[in-house]
């Protein structure tokens, strides 16, 4: 069956005239051979703002995949205490010596106040902590959101109205003062009181109650897009055929419905990193010694007014990821858009 992706890709426009294509953009005659997805990397490839903030995002993943390679070039790691063995680096108050937060051939960033540890270091092993914790929770976010999504939009009745209702009710939820609240709650109910939480417990904790409280919106952009979809001509072709509701949502709906979903996963997950800074940030999240973009900011809070240096190089970072993020999540919509002038 001819799904409107591939229709609405590759039917030509109305005019009165003959249209003449715009620079660089494929004719008729080209377009017509492609897939939807090569139409897309078309599309995709002539937006420089988006093959820009591509490049950055490649660039942040690369360096948190490639942190222990980096940890070896580099010959420094994100624990030890560089301060404390060379007396030379911090001063008496324990504040950096030298420029800009004591930076120098052998410590790039600088080194941390108080317990002299690499900043470059840090920011490189908090980067990839804050990515792969916000990664794993987007990904459940996704799943749960799109899942209830379509099938309360699929099946309707009963089913569609207990789900709205649940999703009404966690929407309800302050979602700051929960996570705040409930991440306590969460790694006491496997570690004893006179016990260190682990990091993985802690990293699933992070999990666990952020993708409780993040699939809401895009449940209710999928559950949408769903009623719209299923009164078309092509899932009444599949019911008449005798195609069970499951094959329906996995042939018919889910692959119409892929655009807003890689949209709105690109668009959580900055936002994802963020809500896990700020839990890192206000003592329930990552903890010492874990590196973290949030604990470095909670850290350099602190001391930004003996040494404004520490905070420089991770608010950099992150500003510039996120912002990077979400300029691909807008280019990517506009290159699955047909009907977009980029």
């Amino acid at each position: 069956m001819t799904s409107p992706v591939q229709a609405e890709e590759t039917r030509p426009s109305a005019s009165d005239g003959e249209a003449t294509p715009k620079e660089g953009a494929p004719g008729p005659e080209q377009a017509a051979g492609l897939s939807p997805g090569q139409l897309m990397w078309r599309r995709f490839k002539r937006d420089r703002t988006g093959v820009v903030a591509a490049i950055i995002v490649i660039f942040f993943f690369l360096v948190a995949i490639l942190a222990p390679v980096i940890k070896m070039a580099y010959g420094k790691d994100p624990y030890t205490l560089y301060g404390q063995d060379d007396l030379n680096l911090l001063d008496e108050f324990n504040m950096p010596t030298g420029t800009l937060g004591g930076m120098s051939g052998s410590h790039w960033f600088g080194i941390e106040p108080n317990l002299g540890r690499d900043v470059f270091m840090q920011l490189v092993y908090g980067m990839r902590t804050s990515i792969y914790t916000a990664l794993v929770a987007t990904i459940l976010m996704v799943i749960v959101g799109v899942l209830i999504g379509l099938v309360g939009g699929f099946l309707g009745g009963k089913i569609d109205y207990w789900l709205g209702r649940l999703t009404d009710f966690l929407l309800a939820f302050p979602s700051q003062l929960f996570f705040i609240a409930s991440m306590p709650v969460v790694t006491a109910a496997f570690v004893r009181p006179d016990e260190e939480t682990p990091t993985w417990l802690r990293a699933a904790a992070i999990v666990l109650v952020l993708s409780f409280l993040g699939w809401m919106g895009l449940s209710r952009l999928i559950r949408a897009a769903t009623l719209t979809l299923r009164e078309r001509e092509f899932v009444e072709a599949a019911r008449i055929a005798g195609a069970s509701p499951w094959r329906i949502i996995r042939k018919e709906l889910l692959p119409n419905l892929m655009t807003p979903i890689l949209v709105q996963a690109t668009l959580l997950l900055p936002s994802t990193i963020l809500s896990v800074a700020f839990l890192s940030y206000v003592g329930v999240g990552f903890v010492e010694p874990t590196p973290d973009w949030g604990r470095m900011f909670s850290i350099g809070s602190g001391i930004f007014e003996q040494d404004p240096a520490y905070m420089f190089f991770p608010g950099l970072a992150m500003v510039v990821f996120v912002v990077a993020f979400n300029l691909l999540g807008d280019s990517v919509a506009d290159a699955f858009d047909p009907k977009s002038g980029r």
